[in-house]
């Protein structure tokens, strides 16, 4: 097992996690990403393997050097801000969360537990 901390902004993930990937000769069913998503309410978090890219930069990236789209996903519920407008979106997404500090922490911690559950094995992606 390793863990990668991309040091690339989300949209350019893929520079790291592809060549890393080739180093460690792992599946592509065997990468796990852990990524904000604000199509889901702040707080849920869903797990799944494979799927679209949804519009995400990030999740683009990924396919494009990783081959392909089917690596397992921990998709962390971060809420839409109320405008379409792609600025306003950017703006949202990259900055700070407007909720409490112990939500977001708990948020986190929650996150870390599905990454920790779906990596020993004891639940699966859904």
């Amino acid at each position: 097992m390793a863990v990668l901390w991309p040091h690339t902004y989300m949209n350019d993930a893929g520079r790291s996690v592809g060549p890393a990937r080739g180093s460690l000769k792992l599946g592509l069913d065997r990468v796990l990403v852990v990524h904000d998503e604000i199509d889901i309410p702040f707080g849920e978090i869903r797990s799944r393997l494979g799927g679209g890219l949804a519009g995400h930069n990030g999740l683009k990236s990924l396919g494009r050097e990783l081959g392909g789209t089917d690596f397992v996903r921990v998709r962390v519920g971060v809420g839409r801000p109320d405008s379409s407008d792609p600025e306003i979106v950017s703006a949202y997404v990259l900055g700070r969360f407007r909720e409490d500090p112990a939500q977001v922490r708990d948020l986190v911690e929650r996150a870390a537990d599905r990454v920790q559950s779906i990596v020993l094995g004891e639940e699966q992606a859904r």
